[in-house]
């Protein structure tokens, strides 16, 4: 029993794409790719110079194209802020006076928290919108 190539191009591309969904890593997506394009080259009548050829140009020119484009992708991702980090920048609404004491209190992401003004000088009277800069341990500091 003779296997043709193409049948031994497409077990490798079988076999490559293995590692590609065990690893995630794309570089077996394009050398199994190459070796589709492999066995496209030999059913098409192509001898292993040729083969070897298409799969080497076709899995380096997908690597070349791919990876770039994972990398613009990765550095676009948003961040995500959570905990308090998550709070800072947001409005908050006073519910007890507050001043640079740290004795005023605050409603923050429907919470009530300590707060302080972050100007010594500044003081926020119950009911106004004052704006989150910093969470410092629980108080919240506002302007």
């Amino acid at each position: 029993m003779d296997i043709d190539a193409w049948v031994w191009w497409l077990i490798g591309a079988v076999a490559l794409g293995i590692p590609l969904v065990v690893t995630a890593m794309p570089e077996f997506g394009m050398f199994a790719a190459g070796a589709v394009a492999g066995a496209i080259a030999a059913a098409l009548g192509g001898g292993i110079v040729i083969q070897v050829l298409v799969f080497v140009l076709v899995s380096v020119a997908g690597i070349a194209v791919v990876r770039p484009l994972a990398a613009r992708q990765r550095a676009q991702r948003p961040h995500l802020a959570s905990g308090i980090d998550a709070l800072k920048g947001r409005q908050a609404v006073v519910v007890a006076r507050v001043d640079a004491s740290g004795e005023g209190r605050v409603k923050l992401a429907g919470e009530i928290w300590s707060a302080r003004s972050l100007d010594a000088e500044q003081t926020f009277e119950p009911g106004q919108s004052v704006d989150v800069v910093d969470i410092d341990g629980a108080t919240a500091v506002v302007m």
